[in-house]
């Protein structure tokens, strides 16, 4: 069940859903940044307004702004 990115509590893992409709730029955005369909991540911090979000990504650590997070969908993976 796909699910926002602001659902999940740091140190929950995921995987990429795909994308919200309309948000072309931003989808574009995260694709270059390695947020491909399928792709595993754990989110590593967040911060206390919960704008940035920190994910451990392909190797590496990336940090999404809130709005970029919104065109992101997730599913979490069973813990």
């Amino acid at each position: 069940m796909a699910m926002r990115l602001k659902d999940l509590a740091v140190g929950d893992t995921g995987c990429v859903a795909g994308f919200d409709k309309g948000n072309a730029a931003y989808r574009r955005k995260l694709l270059c940044m390695g947020l491909t369909p399928g792709v595993a991540f754990t989110v590593t911090r967040c911060a206390p307004m919960g704008d940035p979000v920190e994910l451990r990504v392909r190797g590496f650590s990336l940090s999404l702004r809130k709005d970029e997070a919104a065109a992101l969908r997730v599913e979490k993976n069973p813990s």
